[in-house]
């Protein structure tokens, strides 16, 4: 070993002493930093940054401004064109005369009377029909004959009812005649119609007036 160098025990203790020393140095001067303030103020420049950073906030979403109205549409005025007037001549006016006649009477007018009301229509019964009479050949002043009854018919022994329908006039003449049922007997039914022409009767009469009427006629052809 050389007399310059350290013995080995004691290098080791000089290197432990340093870091000692080196430990309380720090420790006296972080007393001193805190106070005379030199650590409060770096803490206040830490945390506020921090603090900053923390209530940064993102930037907002950009808003697009609305689209522009389309503008209104523009109305065109419609021009109408005058239809031309044709000028009327004006015509003459008839001016009313109000000269009177010279013939013509004066005095005064007398007003015209009202005319009356017009009663409500009353509802009248119907009439009642005419009356009618039928003609008549039974009268006893008419002395109108039997019938002739045919000689052959009596002989052949026919026999019947005829029904004459005859035309009365208003004068109680028979106007025309027609066999309205027959007997089966032709020369029976001719000796009816006959007869019928010949008779004299009462006209008929409607609401008491004669008046030309059809009037049936019955006449029995029996053998006795």
């Amino acid at each position: 070993m050389s007399l310059l160098e350290p013995p080995p025990l004691l290098s080791g203790m000089n290197r432990n002493a340093i870091i000692a020393l080196s430990v309380v140095v720090f420790h006296i001067l972080a007393l001193w930093a805190l106070q005379t303030g030199l650590l409060r103020r770096a803490v206040e420049l830490v945390v506020p940054a921090e603090i900053l950073s923390e209530f940064i906030e993102p930037p907002a979403p950009k808003v697009l401004p609305a689209p522009p109205a389309p503008p209104a549409p523009v109305k065109q005025a419609v021009t109408k064109t005058p239809v031309p007037v044709q000028a009327v001549a004006p015509q003459p006016l008839a001016i009313a005369d109000t000269t009177p006649a010279p013939n013509a009477p004066t005095g005064v007018t007398a007003p015209q009377p009202a005319a009356p009301a017009l009663a409500a229509p009353v509802a009248l019964a119907p009439p009642a029909p005419a009356r009618v009479e039928l003609p008549s050949s039974d009268a006893d002043y008419l002395q109108n004959p039997k019938p002739p009854y045919p000689p052959l018919s009596k002989r052949l022994g026919e026999q019947g009812k005829v029904v004459v329908r005859v035309l009365i006039g208003i004068d109680g003449v028979a106007q025309k005649a027609e066999i309205k049922q027959s007997s089966g007997f032709d020369r029976l039914d001719q000796a009816a119609l006959s007869t019928v022409l010949r008779w004299r009767y009462l006209p008929g009469k409607r609401a008491g007036i004669p008046e030309a009427m059809w009037f049936s006629v019955p006449i029995n052809f029996v053998l006795e």
